[in-house]
């Protein structure tokens, strides 16, 4: 901790889940960490043997929640897992990086694309503060029915408005309304979708 920092009563851990500036090495976020590697794992594993029921009983473990009918093709990636929600019939493909130091949350009937990276954590433009190995985060928020083509990354603190499509490659950096197509780096409004 800084020199100048008044004694902290909660954990680094209650710190994240507040975004607030937290130290990541903390021992109690190393095991939840490594918690989360072993059930990844675990999952790609079952996965690979073509046991579909424990694979989605051992990701019901690592996420949050997990929504009736969603697939979640491995490797999946995450920090810790347990601060993603995933609603029903969301379909996930292959290598998601989700760094769930904040919440991440995915609406329903959503289709994110492989190599998508949903990322929540942000570092301090202080050198003095990154040195010293402070981070934080921002949630990221996905509405229902959106589509992340492949290789998309979101930025942390970004909510994404139900039945928006974001072209593959796209960086976003800002939130973006519902029904649009949005594409570029930073992606940005292309087009209204209408009926």
């Amino acid at each position: 901790m800084t020199d100048d920092a008044a004694p902290e009563p909660r954990t680094q851990r209650e710190r994240m889940l507040a975004g607030e500036l937290y130290l990541a090495d903390d021992p109690e976020l190393a095991m939840l960490a490594r918690r989360a590697v072993r059930l990844a794992d675990a999952h790609h594993r079952a996965s690979v043997s073509g046991d579909e029921d424990e694979a989605r009983e051992v990701l019901s473990e690592l996420l949050g929640h997990l929504g009736d009918g969603a697939v979640v093709r491995a490797p999946i990636l995450v920090d810790y897992g347990e601060n993603i929600r995933i609603g029903a019939r969301t379909f996930v493909n292959y290598h998601l990086t989700a760094l769930d130091v904040a919440a991440i949350t995915i609406g329903e009937d959503c289709q994110i694309g492989p190599n998508v990276q949903l990322l929540t954590p942000t570092h301090p433009i202080d050198p003095r503060l990154r040195r010293e190995k402070y981070e934080a985060a921002l949630p990221i928020v996905l509405g229902d029915n959106v589509w992340l083509g492949g290789g998309v990354i979101v930025c942390p603190g970004v909510t994404i408005g139900d039945n928006t499509v974001v072209g593959a490659g796209s960086v976003v950096t800002r939130d973006l309304p519902p029904d649009v197509v949005a594409v570029g780096n930073p992606a940005r409004v292309l087009r209204e979708i209408t009926p």
